[in-house]
């Protein structure tokens, strides 16, 4: 009998936007996979693929009760499963999942550091809560993955967690999916005119969540500025709209003077078609962990402006496929896409070179090798083999006889 693996996150999205190639590979791999998170409306993605899907009660803001609720639910669910190995994403997938895992005697518990939130611009009576987030959070886990090298040192700095359970495994997209060359000229002329959009028209695009953080109000003032430079310049943002805090909304574009050059295309599954229609990409985000957005940007041959903020400078080389500026700088922003906008030329060197890049550096499959072969060292250190499995599980149901 196979293994049993089982994704932890908050919410469904990231089971099916950022996971679920990694899923299918594992199940390619002989595991036997399983999503668990909250449902909305990508979980119907997960059953299409046939992956196994588990709902629990969880919210992506933290509230005691609720959380309590999401902690108890989940726990009922690891211990009635019995899976061998759970792995864990986001800030309460990962704190909610590694202690019901910790109950439920789950035999291998793994996380993934999507991005530590402190580093950088917060402030220190912020930041110590969040450090000590972060250790309690991976306080018992058995091995922990990191996509972005920068956070290696400062966890180990921070003692969230000891340097032999942490590993460096990158981040990566689909190379084929997302590839100009699947996309011919007349393509190109379609999806443009179904946008909106001419031949003559110049298309800066930007893909993330409809937040503050991810430096729209940068991105909105920076279009009113190219806008008044280079009239062919036109401003596409895809994401959808939610609700916190920090929000974008709907208005926004009206608010800024833009609403004539700029439109939101909302949320969208074909991004790679958005792609193929832009002339440049932005993403003047406040934090990033590892953004896909510019691993799909890169890897589609757009030159990239971005801030130079972690993340985005593991994946945008200044003067290389693009172009980093200072966070919170809109008049930065807008020099930088004033230029490229200016230089064909220029962006297709720069294209080119995100494409290169992505082939080097970007490619999922070799994450997910990096993901299988920890976790068969892992099962192998620990002793799941399908007898020392069978023993493990026959003596768990015996405690658990013992408490209920």
């Amino acid at each position: 009998m196979s293994l049993r693996v089982a994704h932890i996150a908050a919410a469904d999205a990231a089971l099916s936007q950022l996971l679920l190639n990694q899923l299918r590979h594992l199940r390619e791999a002989g595991y036997r996979v399983a999503g668990i998170s909250a449902r909305g409306p990508h979980a119907g993605e997960l059953d299409r693929a046939g992956i196994e899907f588990y709902e629990i009660p969880v919210k992506r803001t933290f509230g005691p009760l609720g959380d309590l609720r999401a902690l108890i639910a989940l726990y009922r669910v690891l211990r009635r499963e019995r899976f061998d190995i759970i792995h864990t994403h986001t800030p309460k997938g990962g704190l909610l999942g590694q202690y019901a895992a910790l109950l439920a005697r789950v035999p291998l518990r793994v996380h993934t550091i999507h991005g530590l939130y402190f580093p950088g611009f917060m402030r220190p009576e912020q930041r110590w809560m969040y450090v000590w987030l972060e250790r309690i959070t991976l306080a018992f886990s058995h091995h922990n993955f990191s996509q972005n090298p920068e956070d290696i040192p400062v966890a180990i700095d921070e003692r969230i967690v000891r340097a032999d359970r942490l590993q460096h495994v990158g981040n990566g997209i689909s190379l084929r999916r997302f590839d100009r060359a699947r996309f011919s000229a007349r393509d190109r002329t379609a999806i443009r005119a179904e946008l909106g959009y001419g031949e003559r028209d110049l298309v800066v695009g930007m893909v993330g969540r409809l937040v503050e953080e991810k430096g729209y109000r940068e991105a909105f003032e920076a279009a009113r500025i190219v806008a008044s430079r280079v009239p062919e310049a036109r401003f596409a943002f895809v994401g959808g709209f939610e609700q916190k805090a920090d929000a974008i909304q709907p208005d926004a574009l009206a608010a800024h003077g833009i609403d004539r050059v700029a439109q939101f295309l909302g949320h969208r599954d074909d991004v790679d078609r958005i792609y193929a229609a832009l002339d440049v990409f932005m993403l003047p985000s406040h934090r990033e962990g590892f953004p896909r957005a510019l691993m799909e940007a890169a890897a589609m041959g757009l030159p990239c402006v971005a801030t130079n903020v972690r993340g985005c400078r593991q994946t945008v080389d200044d003067g290389g496929n693009g172009l980093l500026v200072p966070a919170r700088d809109a008049p930065a922003l807008a020099s930088a896409l004033e230029r490229l906008l200016r230089s064909p030329a220029e962006r297709v060197r720069m294209g080119a070179a995100g494409r290169a890049k992505a082939l080097a550096e970007f490619d999922e499959a070799r994450v997910i090798d990096d993901i299988l072969e920890a976790y068969d060292r892992l099962a192998s250190e620990r002793g799941l083999t399908e007898q020392r499995r069978g023993l493990l599980r026959r003596a768990i149901e015996v405690w658990d006889g013992i408490w209920t």
